[in-house]
């Protein structure tokens, strides 16, 4: 057993949410949006004790990043943002007030922007659309770990 009481090779212990959250009214705190994800999962491996790596910690910056810049963009009001540790992964969850729900535009080499969601889906495990009673809520997961022999994203190769 460590430190954090576990065998070697399992996660740490806990025994309640490791959670963040944040809420974001203007464009210029995209910026504080990625310091938050940033400071979450430094917080996530120096004080609990799970491994986040490289490829995770800009994974996961750059998924907020996009994520708040939508729902600032498309969405009137604040949004909010959530971050949560869950089995080895995080949880990324962006509320906003909008009720349109998002999708890909189709492949198009000319295009400039709006690659956004095409680029959180190519690099989550997990992505969900959920309606709420006001607006809606995406949220991803991004494992904290890498792979050595797997996708990129995290998932499963067949």
């Amino acid at each position: 057993m460590d430190s954090a009481g576990r065998d070697e090779g399992q996660q740490p212990l806990v025994d309640h949410p490791i959670s963040a959250s944040a809420a974001f009214e203007g464009s210029e705190e995209i910026a504080h949006a990625r310091d938050l994800a940033r400071s979450f999962l430094t917080d996530v491996q120096a004080v609990h004790g799970f491994p986040v790596s490289a490829r995770a910690m800009g994974m996961v910056q750059l998924v907020v990043s996009e994520m708040v810049t939508n729902a600032r963009k498309y969405a009137p009001g604040p949004c909010l943002l959530t971050l949560e540790l869950r089995e080895g992964a995080v949880e990324v969850t962006v509320w906003d007030s909008s009720t349109t729900l998002p999708s890909i535009l189709a492949t198009d080499p000319g295009r400039v922007g709006q690659h956004g969601l095409e680029i959180v889906m190519a690099v989550c495990q997990s992505f969900a659309v959920h309606r709420e009673p006001v607006g809606k809520r995406i949220t991803v997961t991004i494992e904290l770990a890498d792979d050595p022999g797997g996708d990129p994203a995290g998932r499963q190769l067949s």
